[in-house]
């Protein structure tokens, strides 16, 4: 099994982040290369559509409003990759000025190797994470 974690700081209260990324319907709102997203099961499932029309199917496994934390594991994806399961969570910064967002996952690379399906699931949370961060500067 293999893992990689990105973060960034950014400079808007816990709270006002986690407003924008806490629903587990909302990448929509802040991931450009998630344009349509909708709920079923109870709002547990997530079917979300990529720009190229590409589907993913995500299952909510844990929620915690307080903590400003929740992760899923992936049904259906094009990635190769299986057991999939990440957590999106938003803390205080370490100077108490702002928020450190970090979004972490473990998967079993299928048909390549652990380094290019690491690189490829970092590069989606790095990227994720910057476009996160735009929602909050000037």
């Amino acid at each position: 099994m293999s893992s990689t974690t990105a973060s960034i700081e950014i400079a808007a209260t816990p709270d006002q982040v986690w407003q924008l990324i806490g629903g587990f319907d909302s990448l929509p709102n802040w991931l450009p290369y998630i344009p349509r997203s909708e709920l079923s099961h109870g709002g547990r499932v997530r079917r979300l559509e990529t720009p190229a029309g590409d589907v993913i199917i995500e299952r909510l496994q844990s929620f915690n409003e307080k903590e400003r934390y929740y992760s899923y594991s992936i049904m259906q994806a094009p990635f190769p990759a299986s057991n999939y399961v990440s957590m999106l969570r938003v803390r205080e910064a370490n100077d108490n000025k702002g928020s450190l967002v970090e979004w972490s996952g473990s998967f079993t690379p299928v048909g390549v190797s652990d380094e290019e399906v690491t690189q490829l699931f970092h590069g989606i949370y790095t990227d994720g994470l910057d476009a996160l961060k735009k929602n909050f500067t000037n």
